[in-house]
């Protein structure tokens, strides 16, 4: 499969778990699209916030779920784990590029205040909804950052310097730009997509 139908990979909805998370993402991509209006960068600030939070709750409830039934967890929760502290590397990052404004910071608050408390409650309900969800918010995450980069492609967004910060953390080359960022960055979605769907997948079986 070539790396663009890998992009376009998608989930086809199989039963109401699957509708209800194709629902809810789909909802929270017109909230998404009506409040940012193409500014990417900006988006990906408060986006990421969000996009940061299932890991940390699922790898805490499937910790806790391995030690009450002292069992393995077969590695979902440093899986997990490490999904959030890349989410949080790509927020480190669009920090710097697009310089979030007081109101974005006081959304960022909100945002990730109901978020939270709405997916762990999910999480605990049905972890593979919740899981799902997740794999369906990463499909919307390739579709922004493939938009994004064109644009950029375009010359409607500079091509800027890559933050030092991404430099060292995805060891990309000492000249690299917003493109190659935005590339690696899309690349991490794409895995998160897949191993999320998988995780799902693997709950219903």
């Amino acid at each position: 499969m070539s790396d663009e139908n890998s992009l376009k990979r998608h989930h086809i909805p199989k039963d109401f778990s699957d509708r209800f998370a194709l629902a809810f993402t789909k909802l929270a991509r017109f909230f998404a699209d009506t409040f940012f209006s193409g500014r990417y960068g900006h988006r990906a600030v408060v986006l990421e916030t969000i996009a940061a939070v299932p890991g940390m709750v699922g790898g805490a409830l499937q910790h806790l779920r391995a030690l009450r039934r002292m069992e393995s967890d077969h590695g979902w929760i440093s899986t997990l784990l490490d999904e959030a502290e890349n989410e949080r590397m790509h927020l480190m990052t669009f920090i710097h590029i697009a310089k979030p404004s007081r109101l974005e910071r006081w959304l960022i608050l909100l945002a990730q205040g109901i978020f939270f408390n709405g997916f762990f409650l999910l999480y605990l309900i049905s972890p593979r909804t919740a899981h799902r969800v997740v794999g369906y918010f990463e499909e919307e995450a390739i579709y922004s950052y493939t938009e994004y980069l064109a644009e950029v492609d375009k010359g409607i967004y500079p091509n800027v310097s890559a933050p030092q910060i991404a430099i060292d953390y995805w060891k990309l080359k000492p000249d690299a730009s917003l493109r190659d960022v935005i590339f690696v960055v899309r690349e991490d979605e794409r895995h998160h997509r897949d191993v999320n769907h998988e995780f799902a997948n693997e709950l219903t079986s």
